[in-house]
């Protein structure tokens, strides 16, 4: 019985150092990747990185992390248009099934998904919008974006009548999806001005608006995206994305 108590306890003790050992090598690890990723994607902060999956040497000896999770603050995206970003908030990423070589400088998943949020700010400074003439003597202009309700974005549009020396600003609720990699916003119904319909597609030029989200993390893209209280929700996905490297 004294045997078995002592093999028992050396047991516990092993089993205990290596699972000490298993959570040092995953932290360090953590913070490696996550240096690597700042590094790879010019990040102004260093994202966080979270290993799943318990053992986590024995993920290594395989070469395949079962899931890795990434959480970047802030990220500037490409707008499409050359030197311009738009920035990102919160991006939450799920990577699965992830290889990495066998010096660690390079890392790919098998696929992700994710989340992140652009402000109404964000989307109205990068969308650029100006003043156009509607109709004969009468402007418009977008100047301002808000959650609309019910998944619809409001879009505050401002018309002035010349000759009349009036302005007045009118809500439109309008819906947003995805096209081409692009957050597209189009108007549900036509605003009138002083009574009267305007030409549709005169009124849609300042109304309707899309605006490119690229350049995300490994090369993801926006899969869909809702309207929100602070901004418009965004999930994003993409397969064989490279973590560095």
């Amino acid at each position: 019985m004294r045997a078995l108590r002592i093999s028992l306890i050396i047991v516990v003790i092993l089993g205990g150092l290596f699972v000490l050992a298993d959570r040092i090598a995953v932290h360090f690890a953590e913070g490696e990747a996550a240096d690597k990723l700042k590094s790879t994607e010019n990040l102004a902060s260093t994202p966080d990185v979270d290993i799943k999956g318990f053992p986590f040497l024995t993920q290594v000896a395989g070469g395949t992390l079962d899931d890795v999770e990434v959480g970047i603050d802030d990220y500037e995206a490409a707008t499409g248009t050359a030197g311009e970003t738009i920035r990102i908030d919160h991006l939450k990423a799920d990577m699965k099934s992830v290889d990495f070589s066998s010096d660690y400088s390079s890392a790919t998943a098998a696929s992700a998904t994710g989340t992140a949020t652009i402000g109404y700010d964000d989307l109205m400074k990068a969308a650029k919008f100006r003043q156009t003439e509607v109709a004969p003597g009468v402007l418009a202009q977008v100047v301002g974006l808000s959650d609309g309700g019910h998944g619809k974005i409001k879009v505050a549009v401002e018309f002035e009548i010349q000759a009349l020396h009036v302005k007045r600003t009118v809500p439109v609720l309008s819906s947003v999806s995805v096209a081409n990699n692009k957050v597209s916003v189009r108007a549900d119904d036509l605003p009138q001005v002083a009574g009267a319909a305007l030409a549709e597609g005169k009124v849609r030029q300042i109304t309707d608006f899309q605006q490119a989200i690229d350049r995300l993390p490994g090369g993801i893209k926006l899969d869909s995206v809702q309207a929100a209280e602070d901004g418009v929700d965004i999930t994003v996905k993409g397969t064989d994305v490279k973590l560095a490297g």
